[in-house]
């Protein structure tokens, strides 16, 4: 079971960090847009499409760089009690706290799976001028959420894995040893 589960970790791990790394380049993605969209506003025309592709961006940077966000302990977290816990004791308040993150996440995945769903059966788009598919960016919705499933999943079995103490260093401990992660 303990090799199963750390199997599970590392490959989860693995692929979040590959592509939360990626997400990070959609932030040049976003400006490239927004800086084309202010000189199209001043000096031209401006575009019909910007704001929309801009969302859209912005919505893949996000979901797609949540599950990274969550392996790197960058969410917000309240340590009013938690800071002062061993770390077992911080494994069974995660493993508690991090259930109630599944349920939401799997309502979250099961609602973009159904829009996805009728996106592409009935070649949804935009109502905006630019009228764009819809289904490209609810597929991304549907892959990032259940990315940050399967994390939620990992930090639990990382959290059962610790309380029966075996203890696996993290991707933000890697990234610290490594000297990428900046305060």
């Amino acid at each position: 079971m303990t090799a199963v589960l750390t199997a599970f970790v590392t490959r989860v791990d693995a692929l979040n960090y590959r592509v939360g790394r990626f997400a990070m380049y959609l932030l040049y993605v976003l400006m490239a847009v927004l800086v084309w969209s202010s000189l199209t506003k001043t000096f031209a025309n401006p575009s019909l499409w910007t704001l929309e592709m801009a969302q859209f961006v912005m919505v893949a940077y996000y979901v797609l760089g949540g599950p990274y966000a969550m392996q790197m302990g960058s969410h917000v977290r309240m340590d009013l009690f938690y800071a002062k816990k061993s770390p077992v004791e911080k494994a069974w308040w995660d493993a508690f706290t991090v259930l109630a993150v599944i349920i939401y996440l799997g309502v979250l995945l099961w609602g973009a799976v159904e829009s996805g769903v009728y996106s592409l059966a009935y070649n949804e788009r935009s109502p905006t001028a630019w009228r764009p598919y819809l289904w490209p960016i609810k597929l991304i919705m549907v892959a990032g959420f259940a990315l940050m499933l399967l994390q939620a999943l990992s930090a639990l079995a990382r959290d059962i894995l610790l309380i029966k103490g075996v203890s696996l260093s993290t991707a933000a401990d890697r990234a610290e040893q490594e000297g990428r992660v900046h305060a």
